[in-house]
């Protein structure tokens, strides 16, 4: 009978860690709360969650990205079965300039991107060698721009899936005119775009509060399970 009891929690135990692991990564200039929401969706659907928090404004990006693989270590730790990634803005460039570096890693499968400036953004064009730009957006801020020099274009193709969600509808639009297409007020729909991205998605939400919308949150639970969004309808 011990011996029943025995291999029954620890029967148990392997449930409770054979978990998919995901981690949030936000933005520049923000902080885990912003990606709260998603976090508590993803329990709900019981998903082993790190919201990962990091010093965006302090750091280069290169310097920014051992946070992912510390992150990845934190899901190793609990025995987690996938690793996937919810990134926003920044984040997902973090993502990229980690895997440009190391290895793919067994475990990570699936990486969603909210509005990651893949090809550079007009706004840091137009202000990085502002003094208010550079002191809201650090050294990572002078590295996202769209010219042919920025960090963004010497990233290698990341070879899991990603799928990527483009906000169309701009939250900041005193950057109105620095953009000539479809943009969430910070980030143009093309930049977001990665030649390998599984799938793609345009929301009619701004580039600040994306990762708080429920319409959003749906499409990212939807990737995580399938590696596909829901393109017959939006969901409600």
């Amino acid at each position: 009978m011990k011996l029943l009891i025995t291999l029954f929690f620890l029967f148990a135990q392997s449930l409770v860690f054979a978990q998919d692991c995901v981690v949030l990564l936000h933005g520049l200039g923000r902080s885990t709360w912003s990606m709260r929401q998603i976090e508590s969706a993803l329990h709900k659907q019981d998903y082993l969650v790190v919201n990962q928090s990091y010093l965006s404004r302090k750091k280069s990006i290169p310097e920014l990205s051992a946070i992912v693989g510390d992150s990845i270590k934190q899901c190793e730790h609990h025995q987690a079965k996938n690793i996937h990634f919810v990134t926003h803005s920044l984040g997902g460039i973090l993502v990229r300039a980690y895997f440009n570096q190391h290895a793919a890693h067994p475990l990570v499968k699936r990486i969603v991107m909210l509005g990651a400036p893949n090809h550079g953004s007009e706004v840091v064009d137009k202000y990085k060698d502002s003094w208010w730009f550079k002191w809201l957006t650090g050294p990572a801020g002078q590295q996202l721009g769209t010219d042919a020099q920025s960090l963004v274009h010497d990233l290698k193709p990341l070879t899991f899936e990603v799928g990527i969600i483009a906000g169309s509808s701009s939250s900041d639009p005193w950057f109105a005119t620095l953009f000539q297409g479809a943009n969430d007020g910070k980030v143009s729909v093309e930049s977001t775009k990665l030649s390998e991205m599984k799938d793609f998605i345009q929301v009619d939400n701004g580039h600040t509060f994306m990762s708080n919308s429920r319409s959003v949150i749906k499409q990212i639970s939807a990737f995580l399970a399938t590696g596909s969004f829901v393109h017959t309808a939006a969901p409600k």
